[in-house]
This record gives C-alpha cells, sequence and structure tokens, in this order.
C-alpha cells in the first residue's frame, strides 16, 4: 500500500508540473485505485502480486472509502465558496484599519473640515452601544453603520412586529418574529459589511448594565421605560462616558446628552423621579407619527458623531425639542442638579468625580 501511496504522490506532482488539470489527475488516480482493488479482487491469496500490493481487499476498499470522502468535502467546499459573491465577502484588517475601498465610502465625512481623516478614523475606532431596536434605535443605528463607526453593540429583548414597521424603519415585513437584534445586524452589515455588530438579545437588567456600558465609549439610549433609562443613566455615570437621550411623545420628540463626568447634568438631574402612572403614555397606548423616530434617531447619530470626533457643539447641557405637529424647533437650557441621587455631590462613590465636586 506504501508503494501505491508513492505511485498516487507522484502522478499528482508530476501531472501538476505538466499541466494536466486537478480532474485529469484525478481520474488517473481513481484508474491507478481500481485496477489494484480489481486485483486484490482477482489473485488468490498468496499470489505473489497480491502480495506485492500490500493489504487486503477489505484494507483496500477502507482506503477507497475515506479517499471518497475527501474528495466529496472538497467539491461541497469549493462549490459553497463559489456561491459566495467576492463583493459580499468582508475584507481582513487589522482592527482600527481601512480595509479597501473604505476610503472612498467615507469620502464625504472626510471631506468635511470639521470631521476629516482623523475624525473618520475615531468612528473606525469607535465602541457605540444602543440601548433599544425600535423607533429611535432604527434610524441611528442604520447611520452609525453607514458612516463607519468601527464597533456598534444593540441590546433589546423584543421581537419585530407588524405594527413595529410603521416606524421602525431598520426591520422589515419579512423579519417578523425575529429578535430586533438579529434583524437589525441583518440590516446594518447589509449597509456596511465593515461594521462590527455585537448583539445583545436580552432586556438590560441593572444587574448587567455597568458591565456592558464599560466596554463601550458612548452610549444611545433609545429605550421606552424609566427603570431601564435610570438604569443606563448610572451605568454611564460609573463608566465615565457620555449617554444620548432621546424620547417621543405623540408628535414630538427630544434629545440630550448627558455627561456629568464632564460637568453636565444627567439623566436624572432632569427627571429625579418617574411621571406617575399614565401620565407618560407608551407609543402603543398614546400612537406616534411615524417620520418622528426617523427625525429624532437621526438627531442622536448626528450627536454621537461629534461626541466621538469632537466636531461642533453637543447639546450636552442643552436639549433640543422638535414639534412635527407645527414644525417647530426649541432648544432649552438644563441644569445639573447639585442634589441628584446618582451624579450629584451627595452621590456614593461620586462626590471626587470630575464636574461632581
Amino acid at each position: 500500500m506504501l508503494l501505491f501511496l508513492l505511485a498516487a504522490a507522484a502522478i499528482w506532482w508530476l501531472g501538476r508540473r505538466a499541466g494536466w488539470p486537478v480532474q485529469a489527475r484525478a481520474i488517473t488516480l481513481g484508474l491507478l485505485y481500481v485496477s489494484i482493488l480489481a486485483l486484490t479482487i482477482v489473485l488468490p491469496v498468496g499470489n505473489g502480486l497480491r502480495a506485492a500490493l500490500g493489504g487486503s481487499t477489505g484494507d483496500w476498499a477502507l482506503l477507497g472509502i475515506l479517499g471518497f470522502v475527501v474528495a466529496a468535502y472538497r467539491v461541497v467546499l469549493v462549490r459553497l465558496r463559489a456561491r459566495v459573491r467576492p463583493e459580499n465577502r468582508k475584507p481582513e484588517t487589522p482592527p482600527g484599519a481601512f480595509a479597501p475601498g473604505e476610503i472612498e465610502r467615507y469620502a464625504r465625512h472626510i471631506v468635511l473640515r470639521e470631521i476629516g481623516g482623523t475624525g473618520q478614523r475615531r468612528l473606525k475606532e469607535a465602541r457605540v452601544l444602543v440601548v433599544g431596536a425600535g423607533g429611535l434605535g432604527s434610524p441611528a443605528l442604520l447611520y452609525l453603520a453607514a458612516v463607519g463607526v468601527g464597533t456598534i453593540g444593540v441590546i433589546d429583548d423584543d421581537r419585530v412586529e407588524e405594527s413595529n414597521l410603521q416606524r421602525q424603519v431598520i426591520h422589515t415585513d419579512g423579519r417578523i418574529g425575529m429578535p430586533k437584534v438579529f434583524s437589525a445586524e441583518a440590516a446594518m452589515r447589509a449597509v456596511n459589511p465593515y461594521t462590527v455588530v455585537r448583539p445583545y438579545n436580552r432586556r438590560l437588567t441593572e444587574e448587567m448594565a455597568t458591565t456592558l456600558v464599560s466596554d463601550y465609549d458612548l452610549v444611545l439610549d433609545g429605550c421606552d421605560d424609566f427603570a431601564t433609562r435610570y438604569a443606563v443613566n448610572r451605568a454611564c455615570i460609573a463608566a465615565g462616558i457620555p449617554l444620548v437621550h432621546g424620547a417621543l411623545s405623540q408628535w414630538e420628540g427630544q434629545v440630550s446628552v448627558f455627561a456629568p463626568h464632564a460637568g453636565a447634568p444627567c439623566y436624572r438631574c432632569l427627571f429625579p423621579e418617574p411621571p406617575a402612572s399614565g401620565l407618560a403614555p407608551t407609543c402603543a397606548e398614546a400612537g406616534v407619527l411615524g417620520p418622528l423616530p426617523g427625525l429624532v434617531g437621526s438627531l442622536m447619530a448626528a450627536e454621537a458623531i461629534k461626541e466621538l470626533t469632537g466636531a461642533g457643539e453637543s447639546l450636552r447641557g442643552r436639549m433640543a425639542i422638535h414639534d412635527a405637529l407645527y414644525g417647530e424647533n426649541r432648544t432649552i437650557r438644563i441644569a445639573r442638579d447639585p442634589a441628584c441621587p446618582d451624579c450629584g455631590d451627595v452621590a456614593p462613590g461620586l462626590a471626587n468625580r470630575s464636574g461632581n465636586a
């Protein structure tokens, strides 16, 4: 059997040197194997030629089965690779480095004086967590992926429902019933294959918030319940990172940036206690204008880009309010509360933080 293996190797190597195609070399090896197998069947036990071939008929049959399995695996692998379109393959590049073609993708950003190449690299190196893949998360996630944020985490425990599609543009009819984070992941990868997406199909709890948030540079809060908002606020304070906040109510939306580590107020400075039951109805209860989450979520993405690149003036210490019913925009100033239980002077463990003294 050793002689056969040596002969097979010689045929394969010489055939390659001679320019034989793979199929021709495979056929030659197959004919050699079939000839030897036939001889072990036809020749009687004890025959000199059969003894020279080495091994019994069963040994040769086993060798043939193994060869068939290897060949079949290779054929399947080649066909699978052929079905993957080259333009859909994500180029392998070192973390933070631009892959071929990425510079052209972000050209309109790079020519902006306030962003430029330095700012675009900051976006590439940034890690952003988006809480909620619903109305506000949908446009924010799409734009963050499109502009080239390197790593985007998205956490949500809901599934796509038909009633979401009126405003949650990141999801599609074909993905109804799918967890929202995986639906959002598919959409973001379709927009930009160079962005790393981390989907977390779970509810953000107080226990896990601090650990999760500490792995990111910036958080966007697009959730719709006060308990989660307070948990995200405390986690961002503990990690010392900015929180871009957005909220909706029927025809009106608001956006702000909370950064108590830099002297700006936090979310709880503005809303120290959740409103009484019935005073802050959900979208399901009160309704919401379809395009409104797109407007507010896009503003959140813009604030995130400014925070990450250092461009312009962010909404730290201010809140932008858009009234879609009357087409009005206004900005109000918000102050830090020294008595805030989360970031104030008396907050446990936070008294010595920058901006809290």
